[in-house]
């Protein structure tokens, strides 16, 4: 086990900055996320690459913002700028269930503890900031911020906000995966300073606002100079009167965030101009190589003395593999922040990392996941990238599988062949969820085919512990297609497939369905169909969930307006809490105390004809018939 120092991780404090013999910071990060060194934490991986560039960097996790507000002021002010990130998960969705209550955990604060960070953070954190050093540039990134980028619906105040650079007051907004922005955004400011002592102010930081890629800030209108390229979207305004207008823009902003060469996209805003910078092409695979393999230490800063953060411990012993995903589901935000074309590590990086997970103290022999957003996609692209530069499809694999997908699994099948093989692994289970479309796809290649095969029987043989995670996420047709999903039949015929491989195998083991309730489109109609399909496939449901709209879906923008943004078509949604909580105890026909509740629904909307498929004609079921008539 190798043996730590205090300044191994990034210094947090002023006593950690002269431990280092600095007298001055170039960068100061403050996150609403404890300090995890680890390359799963934002503000981690921030910090590692820009020591890379050779700076004196800090962060400030989870600074106090209630009280004389000394966690901003304890490092003084920086030589080039503060850093703000909300944390790796949406604040909001972090702070509060789909009902809008509190949570009573923090998966990212010690101890799980719920009150470490503010409501909108990236928001509170820069309004401190310039109040205290109103001439140092604040830069935003993260999760929050790239989701908030334009003009928004917020489900926690219902209604459509402005983008985060307005109210915060930030001067650049750096959104996606941050690596390549902010290595040139550093090293333009860097050229700025006239001397190794300088500082840099917002009137130098003006010089260089609008050249970096990936990235979004605010002009006044009358500084503007568009270009015919540009493609300029309903002002906030407009979308504030108009609902149909604010989701046609919603088709442009995934459209250009999806193109591997997108346009400059505008949005004006009271008197000035939001400006959105077109994104950098996708990483190499040795620039993410290079982002894995900095100095993390892997572990929580010594300051937490041993405190369980639990973000952390789900995530200790995995291997995230890949970045991207090319699903394009409705409801998430994965290709809106990675991007859909997938950058795989190295195997060399991979084995790498594995190798310093196998060093940690508590480490038995079994990697809970070896993945990435999707369990599945490792390697895969387009045939020919030339197609893939001019296409701007939200999704590779619906409504069906794109021809110029190469899905070839051999890639993934070495990668875990590899790993097993290392001393120390025991095992290596995928915990990521594993896309079955791809599974089930027919490619003109045999050899591709029969690979899909034997990956599909090694997935469920040798890295299931004892449960897979797949979601199929409806069963409804209709529904499917607005969340971007395959079929349900495709679903069953997955099962079918891990069922004999299971008997075949004579194991015992799970699949586990993750569904959703009240996703636009979706009907308490469609909710009681899914209760009788789940039910004759003997399925008790666990991993379920009501929908929670969140900054720049498709879903949301669709639940919010009642247009689909590809269309204008009109879409329902189920807004209210009684037409939720109706869709949602569907998910829950087995247990005895929802029987009634459901009955009584069923006959409400006119399905009576669904009571007996669930519970048969028993004693229970006709003495509610009896009441009903009198």
């Amino acid at each position: 086990m190798k043996e730590y120092r205090l300044t191994d991780w990034l210094p947090t404090t002023k006593k950690e900055v002269e431990l280092r013999g600095w007298n001055e910071l170039d960068v100061i990060l403050f996150s609403a996320d404890a300090y995890v060194d680890h390359p799963s934490f934002g503000a981690a991986v921030i910090g590692r690459i820009l020591e890379a560039e050779g700076l004196k960097i800090a962060i400030v996790p989870q600074p106090n913002w209630r009280d004389d507000l000394r966690d901003f002021k304890k490092l003084g002010r920086p030589r080039l700028f503060f850093g703000i990130s909300g944390g790796c998960m949406d604040s909001m969705v972090n702070k509060y269930t789909a009902n809008k209550r509190l949570r009573s955990e923090d998966a990212y604060t010690p101890d799980g503890r719920p009150d470490m960070r503010p409501d909108y953070p990236s928001t509170v954190y820069s309004q401190i900031l310039k109040r205290l050093y109103p001439d140092v540039p604040v830069i935003l990134g993260g999760i929050e911020a790239s989701m908030r980028r334009l003009s928004h619906y917020d489900y926690w105040q219902d209604k459509i906000q402005k983008s985060i650079l307005c109210d915060s007051g930030a001067d650049l907004l750096i959104y996606g995966m941050g690596e390549k922005p902010i290595v040139d955004l550093t090293r333009k400011m860097k050229s700025l300073l006239p001397t190794k002592e300088a500082s840099l102010t917002t009137n130098d930081f003006k010089k260089i606002i609008g050249t970096i890629p990936q990235t979004a800030y605010l002009c006044r209108e009358t500084e503007w100079i568009s270009d015919a390229e540009d493609i300029r979207l309903y002002s906030h305004e407009e979308c504030l009167t108009d609902k149909k207008k604010h989701a046609s823009n919603f088709r442009h902003i995934e459209e250009e965030s999806n193109k591997y060469a997108a346009a400059r996209i505008t949005q004006a805003v009271g008197n000035k101009i939001v400006i959105v910078n077109p994104p950098y092409p996708p990483m190499s695979q040795e620039e993410l190589d290079r982002s894995f393999d900095l100095p993390y230490t892997r572990l929580p800063h010594p300051k937490y003395k041993g405190k369980r953060i639990p973000a952390y411990d789900m995530i200790k012993f995995s291997i995230n593999i890949h970045r991207g995903c090319f699903g394009g589901c409705a409801f998430c935000t994965i290709s809106a922040h990675q991007g859909k074309f997938i950058v795989s590590r190295s195997k060399e990086s991979i084995l790498k990392e594995i190798k310093e997970v196998i060093q940690l103290p508590d480490f038995k022999g079994y990697l809970s996941d070896l993945g990435g957003p999707s369990a599945n996609m490792y390697q895969m692209k387009g045939k020919d990238e030339s197609i893939c530069r001019k296409c701007k499809r939200p999704s590779c694999i619906h409504p069906k599988v794109c021809p110029n997908l190469n899905t070839d699994h051999r890639p993934l099948l070495d990668i875990y062949h590899a790993v097993d093989a290392l001393p120390g692994i025991k095992k290596s289970f995928i915990g990521s969820g594993v896309r079955y479309d791809l599974l089930l796809h027919q490619s003109k290649d045999a050899a591709i085919n029969r690979s899909t095969a034997e990956y599909t029987r090694e997935l469920i043989v040798n890295h299931v512990s004892g449960r897979l995670k797949v979601a199929p996420e409806h069963t409804s047709a209709r529904v499917l297609s607005i969340m971007r999903k395959p079929s349900f039949e495709q679903f069953e015929t997955f099962k079918k497939i891990f069922d004999r491989i299971n008997r075949e195998e004579n194991l015992r083991q799970q699949l586990i369905p993750y569904f959703i309730s009240s996703h636009p489109g979706c009907k308490e109609e469609d909710m009681a169909e899914l209760a009788v399909i789940t039910k004759r496939l003997d399925f008790h449901l666990e991993q379920v969930q009501d929908f929670t709209p969140t900054p720049m879906t498709v879903a949301t923008e669709t639940w919010y307006t009642g247009f689909h943004p590809y269309t204008l078509e009109p879409v329902f949604s189920a807004k209210t809490q009684r037409e939720k909580l109706a869709q949602r105890q569907f998910f829950f026909w087995y247990k005895p105390e929802e029987r009634k509740n459901i009955i009584n629904e069923l006959r409400r909307i006119g399905r009576s004809d669904l009571i007996d498929k669930l519970y048969g004609k028993g004693k229970e079921v006709e003495r509610n018939k009896v009441r009903g008539k009198r």
